[in-house]
C-alpha cells in the first residue's frame, strides 16, 4: 500500500499552471508526502511535481495552429495514456485544457481512477455537446464561476462552485513602482507565441500613434517569458518607426497595477486586468480558419471573459479586423485621462468584482478533491 496518495496532473496552458499549483500546494498541506507528476509549467515544478511536458510546448489555440502540431499531441496522449496503464495514480486532476483534457478522462475512464476537472470548458459558449461526455467521464467537476454548476443538474456529474482564484491572487498585488512621469499604458499581446505574433504588432503601433498626442506617455509590455520577450525584442527592431517600448518578464499583475489603461489579449488576463481595477481594451486575432468557424459555433455575445462575467460590453473588443492600431489609439485616448468613458468602465470592473468570490487560495478545491482520495 502506497504511504501518501499519488496524483497526475494535466495543465496544458501557463494560467492552469499558476491555478493548478495553488491548489497541489494546498493538498499537499493536507496529505503529507503526497506526490505529482504530469503536464504542467515553472509554477508545478517548483511545488514539487515531476514535469512530463511542459506547458510551453502545449499552449497553441485555433484549429489551423492544431492541426499543424497533430502529430506531436498524439504522441504524447499516446505517451501519458501508457504511463498511466502501466502505473496507475490515486486520483488525476485535469485542469482547464478541455481539448486534450476531456479525450484523455474518456480515454482512461474504465480504468477506475478518479478524475476531477477544475475550470469548466466553456460549454455555455459552445459545444453543449460535450456535457454527456463529461458526465461519463468526469467523477466531480470544480467551477470558478457562479453560473457553471446549473448547467450540469440532473446529468449526474457533481458540480460545485469553489470560487474564482484571481480574486484572491489579485488582492496582494502591489504596484510596479518603476514607471516614469505620465499616462501609463500596459501592454498585454499573450501567452502563446501566435498571440504575440499577431497582437503585439498592432499594440505596438497603436502605442506609437498614442505618442503623437501624448509625448510623456510611458509603455510597457508584460512578455510572458523570455522567449516570447526575444520575439518582441527582434520584431521592433525591424521596425525602427515604432518607438521601442520597455519589456517586462514575470511582473504582469505589478504591471497592470500600476498602469492608468491596458490593451489586453482575449482570454484570463481580461479578467485578472479588471480584478486588478485597470480600465482596457480587449483585442484579438486569429486565423481566419478558426475565426470563421467559430463565429459559427460560439453561442455568447461576448468575447472578453470581463464582459461576459459582466453580462454586458464594460470593456470595448477589438476583434479580427477591428484589431487595427488606429481603432485600438482612438478608443484608448480618453481611457489615459480623466474622462466619462474612464469613470464608467471603473464602476463596471468594480461590479465584477463583486460578482466573484475568493476560492481562499485553492483551499476550496483541494478540500473538493480531497474526498475522493
Amino acid at each position: 500500500m502506497k504511504d501518501a496518495p499519488d496524483i497526475l496532473i494535466v495543465a496544458g496552458e501557463l494560467s492552469g499552471d499558476q491555478h493548478a499549483a495553488r491548489i497541489l500546494r494546498s493538498l499537499k498541506e493536507r496529505c503529507p508526502g503526497l506526490t505529482a507528476r504530469g503536464f504542467g509549467g515553472d509554477h508545478l515544478a517548483a511545488e514539487g511535481m515531476e514535469l512530463r511536458q511542459h506547458t510551453r510546448d502545449l499552449a497553441v489555440m485555433g484549429i489551423a495552429e492544431v492541426l499543424r502540431r497533430y502529430g506531436f499531441f498524439r504522441r504524447i496522449f499516446n505517451e501519458l495514456l501508457g504511463e498511466v496503464r502501466r502505473n496507475p495514480p490515486d486520483l488525476i486532476l485535469f485542469v482547464d485544457y478541455p481539448g486534450f483534457n476531456l479525450r484523455f478522462a474518456e480515454a482512461v475512464r474504465d480504468l477506475g481512477i478518479p478524475a476531477v476537472h477544475y475550470i469548466c470548458p466553456q460549454v455555455w459558449a459552445w459545444k453543449q455537446s460535450r456535457i454527456p461526455k463529461m458526465a461519463r467521464a468526469l467523477d466531480r467537476l470544480i467551477c470558478i464561476f457562479p453560473f457553471e454548476p446549473p448547467i450540469f443538474e440532473g446529468t449526474g456529474l457533481p458540480a460545485f462552485y469553489c470560487g474564482h482564484p484571481l480574486v484572491e491572487e489579485t488582492l496582494t498585488v502591489e504596484a510596479d513602482a518603476d514607471w516614469g512621469e505620465g499616462p501609463k499604458l500596459a501592454l498585454l499581446p499573450g501567452s502563446r507565441a501566435q498571440e504575440v505574433s499577431r497582437l503585439f504588432p498592432p499594440m505596438a503601433e497603436a502605442a506609437e500613434r498614442l505618442r503623437h498626442t501624448t509625448p510623456d506617455l510611458q509603455v510597457r509590455v508584460a512578455a510572458a517569458d523570455e522567449s516570447l520577450a526575444t520575439w518582441m525584442r527582434d520584431w521592433l527592431a525591424r521596425h525602427p518607426d515604432v518607438t521601442p517600448p520597455e519589456l517586462v518578464v514575470g511582473k504582469t499583475r505589478a504591471l497592470v497595477k500600476g498602469a492608468d489603461a491596458a490593451l489586453v489579449t482575449s482570454g484570463t488576463a481580461t479578467l485578472e486586468t479588471a480584478l486588478l481595477g485597470t480600465p482596457m481594451l480587449v483585442v484579438y486575432k486569429t486565423s481566419a480558419l478558426t475565426y470563421a468557424v467559430g463565429k459559427r459555433v460560439v453561442k455568447v455575445k461576448y468575447i472578453g471573459m470581463v464582459n461576459l462575467v459582466a453580462g454586458r460590453e464594460v470593456c470595448p473588443e477589438f476583434i479580427q479586423k477591428r484589431a487595427e492600431p488606429e481603432h485600438l489609439a482612438k478608443a484608448m485616448a480618453p481611457l489615459l485621462r480623466d474622462s466619462s468613458e474612464r469613470s464608467e468602465m471603473l464602476r463596471g470592473l468594480s461590479d465584477v468584482r463583486g460578482k466573484l468570490l475568493s476560492d481562499e487560495g485553492g483551499r476550496k478545491p483541494a478540500q473538493c478533491i480531497c474526498e475522493l482520495l
